[in-house]
């Protein structure tokens, strides 16, 4: 029986989790009103994910740098290349790894996918949906695993209970809103559950050296719901994007203790899963039968790996008095620049037209190399004139109009050679030691030189 100590009551924001001694309206630390909330503490005089005679009392005594293994982390392979991919190489031992997203973007098909291929003895943790319904997804996807456990439970201690039963190489929980812990006295997904159901994990996970991945709620705005330390005291936080109309998912590392939180992985939805995507290129150049106006494709980088995309921008006259500006997967405030940079210095009246651009696919770009494309488009939907369909781009545009080199610019050119591409457009000012390409490489120094090589 839980020995409790004396109960509290404190104010939680449920923004981001600071805690207030009383109420008050507006949260002192991130600003937001009438988030804050009253929760009852409770806290037993012994928490532990194990009772105090099985564990083991292993101190650390501090090393000297030298002394200290520097031996690469073995790591545990997924089996699936894009998940490993974004974690750095596989899942590491002893780890927590956080994975959020939008409702029915895919989390839990995800990871029940990769629990289903796994080679290792796994626990799949359920508090949202039951054994049955679980069986009915896994059977659309590989229904012949005999590796992979399947637990519906809501309390931490009775999940230990199990846990210690089968000692599994994994555990997946889904989610740690759902769970709850004997040790506070207040409901599920409330501040102080989140926070105390993931030290007992963490703790677990550092003491057997077993990893843990927990799927999480979002808010509205996209952020990981609950308060913002638990995204501090995890290892690894991924974040699943999409949207629910298309078939494609994105994966990207938020956070990553082991590795780059620059890397990209793609997956298609099919009715029998989620299928990687091993050349992203093919799902984010559209498949047309003419060449259309206001199309470009430019070369970008997700962390080591080269994208080839597609760039649709539409010119038209503005019907209202205040023309639009609308960018889809493109940083707004960088299009309006742009579009200033090409009437100051190319001479294009753009003041009084809407115009509207989109990369396809449904990704969010930020890679400044972009940009030529960006421009390319506009010109061409703006004279409503075709590029070629073999042209791609990788530049930056400055604010006086100079095309300005962007980094491993010829990791990009191999990439649009491979693909077909003819010319590729980057900037003069980059060094270049790529000999006997196929591709042609023009250099450009200027927005002139893209307007008279590109506009007929």
């Amino acid at each position: 029986m839980l020995n409790y100590g004396k109960s509290k009551n404190k104010f939680f924001c449920q923004n981001c989790g600071t805690q207030y001694a009383k109420w008050q309206g507006q949260c002192n630390a991130c600003k937001e009103w009438n988030t804050i909330v009253e929760e009852l503490v409770q806290k037993p005089e012994k928490s532990d994910w194990k009772t105090p005679s099985n564990t083991s009392k292993r101190t650390s005594k501090p090393l000297r740098i030298k002394e200290i293994d520097s031996s690469k982390e073995a790591r545990l392979d997924t089996l699936d290349a894009e998940f490993n991919r974004v974690l750095g190489g596989g899942i590491v031992p002893g780890s927590l790894t956080l994975l959020g997203g939008e409702p029915g973007i895919g989390k839990s098909t995800l990871l029940l996918q990769i629990s289903l291929k796994l080679p290792y003895k796994t626990l799949y943790v359920s508090g949202e949906e039951s054994q049955k319904q679980i069986k009915m997804r896994a059977e659309r996807i590989n229904p012949n695993n005999e590796s992979c456990y399947i637990l519906t439970e809501t309390k931490t201690q009775n999940i230990f209970k199990q846990i210690e039963a089968l000692e599994p190489d994994i555990v997946i929980i889904d989610s740690i809103q759902t769970l709850h812990s004997d040790y506070i006295e207040s409901s599920s997904g409330s501040i102080s559950q989140v926070k105390e159901c993931t030290t007992e994990l963490i703790k677990f996970a550092k003491e057997t050296n077993t990893p843990v991945i927990l799927i999480g709620h979002i808010t509205k705005d996209g952020n990981i719901a609950g308060p913002k330390i638990l995204e501090h005291m995890v290892d690894t936080v991924l974040q699943f994007e999409g949207d629910r109309n298309h078939v494609f998912r994105i994966l990207r590392a938020q956070k990553n203790r082991f590795g780059s939180t620059h890397e990209l992985g793609i997956y298609e939805m099919q009715g029998s899963g989620l299928r990687e995507v091993s050349n992203p290129s093919e799902i984010l150049i559209s498949k047309k039968d003419e060449e259309l106006s206001g199309n470009a494709i430019a070369a970008t980088l997700e962390g080591m790996r080269p994208l080839m995309i597609e760039v649709q921008a539409l010119v038209s006259t503005a019907v209202y008095g205040t023309p639009q500006r609308s960018a889809t997967g493109f940083n707004a405030k960088r299009l309006n620049m742009l579009l200033a940079v090409l009437e100051k210095r190319a001479g294009f009246r753009l003041g009084a037209k809407d115009v509207f651009l989109n990369i396809t696919g449904g990704i969010n770009v930020d890679d400044p190399a972009i940009d030529l494309a960006v421009v390319a488009a506009i010109l061409s939907s703006n004279e409503d004139d075709a590029l070629p369909s073999n042209y791609c781009f990788a530049a930056e545009v400055g604010l006086s109009g100079e095309i300005r080199p962007v980094q491993r610019v010829e990791q990009r050119i191999l990439e649009a050679e491979k693909l077909g591409f003819s010319t590729i457009f980057v900037s003069k000012y980059n060094k270049i030691s790529l000999k006997d390409t196929v591709i042609k490489v023009q250099l450009i120094s200027k927005i002139e030189d893209l307007v008279d090589l590109v506009i007929t």
